[in-house]
C-alpha cells in the first residue's frame, strides 16, 4: 500500500443515497444525484508549473482539469479558478498570463469561469474545480470493464518525461511542441465519441501513468488486460530522454507502486518507465466492446485525435496487466 492510499483510506464517505460516485472506486470525479435521471458531476485539480511559458501553463491546467468531467461521460457547466501565486510577482504580468490560458481553454470548451479562490503561495498553483452534469443512465466509470472489452488510447505518453527535460533545459523544441499540443488538446470530442457508441468504462491518463490507471480500473471491475507495447503510441524523443535521465520520480513511483501487479515480459526498462509515466493532461483510455470498436475508432479519428487501440480486457488476477 503507497503511502498515499494509506492516508486516504481514512477519507471515510457519508452514507448518502444521492451519492452514484465517490472516492471508493478511484473514479476520476464525484457523482451526486439530483433526482429525474440527473446528476452533477464534480472534480478539481491542479498543479505547479511543467513547462516555462505561464500561459501554457495556464492552458494545460485547464485541459487537465475538464478532463475529469469528460472522462465520466459528463458535460462541464462552469468552473471556478484555483489559484497559488507569490504575492511578490504579481507585478511581472505572469500571473494574469496564466489565468488568460486558462480562460481560453474554458472559452473553447464553452465553460465559464465564474470565481474562484486564491492565496499568497511561494510556488505557483493553478487549476480549476469544475461542475457538470450526466445523465444517471450515461455514467461511465472505473468499474464497468468487461472481458473482451478493447482498449483505446487516444494520446500519446511521454509528457511527465518530457516536461521533467524541460526544466533541465533537454527539451528539444520538436519534443516540447508536441507535448504541449498533446496537453492542451481538449478530451471533449473523445468523449463525445464514447459517449455516443455507449462505452460503459473508460479514464484519462494523469498522474498515475497507463499503467495505474488501467490497474484501478481493472481491479474495480474485477477483470485483467493484455497490453500490446508496440501499439502504444509515444511523443517525439522519449526513449532519447529516458536515456540521458529525465525520468520522473512521480514515475519511478508509480513504476515501483505497480510491478507487482505487472507481467512485463520481455519488456525492456525503459518502454516499463514510459508505461508508468505520470502524464499531465493526458488521453481517455476506452474499454469497447469488439461490435462498436470500429465505430468508435472512426468517430475518434480527427486532425487532433490518432486513437490506438493497445490492447484488451481479459479474465484474470483482478488488476493484473500482461504486456506482450
Amino acid at each position: 500500500m503507497s503511502e498515499l492510499t494509506q492516508v486516504l483510506r481514512h477519507l471515510t464517505p457519508l452514507k448518502d443515497p444521492n451519492t452514484l460516485v465517490d472516492l471508493t472506486t478511484g473514479d476520476d470525479a464525484a457523482v451526486y444525484s439530483l433526482g429525474g435521471g440527473r446528476a452533477l458531476v464534480v472534480t478539481l485539480d491542479f498543479f505547479t508549473p511543467v513547462v516555462d511559458d505561464p500561459y501554457d501553463f495556464g492552458r494545460i491546467a485547464a485541459t487537465n482539469a475538464l478532463s475529469d468531467i469528460y472522462a465520466m461521460g459528463g458535460k462541464p457547466l462552469f468552473a471556478l479558478n484555483l489559484f497559488g501565486f507569490p504575492r511578490a510577482l504579481l507585478n511581472k504580468g505572469l500571473a494574469e498570463e496564466i489565468l488568460r490560458g486558462g480562460l481560453d481553454v474554458a472559452n473553447a470548451a464553452g465553460v465559464p469561469i465564474m470565481g474562484g479562490h486564491s492565496v499568497d503561495d511561494a510556488e505557483p498553483k493553478y487549476g480549476l474545480v469544475i461542475v457538470g452534469e450526466v445523465g444517471e443512465d450515461a455514467i461511465v466509470t472505473n468499474s464497468a470493464a468487461t472481458e473482451g472489452d478493447n482498449l483505446i488510447l487516444t494520446k500519446p505518453l511521454g509528457t511527465g518525461i518530457i516536461t521533467t527535460a524541460i526544466k533541465a533545459s533537454q527539451a528539444s523544441p520538436a519534443s516540447i511542441d508536441a507535448a504541449i499540443s498533446a496537453m492542451t488538446t481538449l478530451n471533449r470530442e473523445s468523449a463525445q465519441a464514447m459517449k455516443e457508441v455507449g462505452v460503459l468504462a473508460a479514464t484519462d491518463i494523469t498522474g498515475y501513468g497507463l499503467l495505474g490507471h488501467l490497474s484501478n480500473m481493472l481491479l474495480h471491475s474485477e477483470v485483467a488486460a493484455e497490453l500490446v507495447l508496440e501499439a502504444v503510441p509515444i511523443l517525439p524523443d522519449v526513449h532519447e530522454l529516458i536515456a540521458t535521465g529525465n525520468v520522473p520520480s512521480g514515475t519511478r513511483r508509480n513504476l515501483s507502486d505497480i510491478e507487482s501487479r505487472i507481467d512485463f515480459g520481455a519488456t525492456g526498462e525503459s518502454d516499463q518507465l514510459i508505461l508508468a509515466d505520470a502524464q499531465t493532461s493526458g488521453g481517455l483510455l476506452i474499454c469497447v466492446q469488439e461490435a462498436k470498436t470500429s465505430h468508435l475508432m472512426s468517430l475518434l479519428n480527427s486532425p487532433t485525435c490518432r486513437p490506438s487501440i493497445v490492447g484488451k480486457i481479459i479474465s484474470g488476477n483482478p488488476g493484473s496487466i500482461r504486456v506482450i
